[in-house]
């Protein structure tokens, strides 16, 4: 493991949002899911394409708390423009469970 330093830590912008919609992205080169997630006024809603079909459906991640980098650059991914990074880990599989807040924050709220 690289050791970094809190600056860079502090350069990350990663906020608390809410799924608004989900749909499939059968576009993408793997399994993935277009997102909409509203991150607060200050941001707005952006979207994102997120391989995390093993664990969830479009239908059951509206709703959902997620936690996302925002000052990442937009990607392009296939037809789709994804403008922030939702966060995950690998289960044993490798498969993705979603990051999220143990708790209710408001949409916008920064990781501190």
């Amino acid at each position: 493991m690289n050791e970094t330093t809190f600056d860079t830590f502090l350069a990350l912008d990663i906020r608390a949002g809410t799924i608004i919609s989900a749909e499939p992205f059968p576009e993408a080169r793997k399994p993935a899911i277009k997102l909409v997630v509203d991150l607060g006024g200050a941001i707005g809603t952006k979207k994102s394409s997120a391989q995390i079909t093993e664990h969830y459906t479009s239908e059951t991640l509206i709703g959902r708390k997620v936690m996302a980098v925002v000052n990442f650059p937009p990607r392009q991914i296939g037809p789709f423009m994804s403008e922030v990074l939702v966060l995950g880990f690998p289960d044993k599989n490798g498969a993705i469970v979603l990051a999220a807040p143990d708790g209710d924050v408001p949409d916008g709220a920064r990781l501190a």
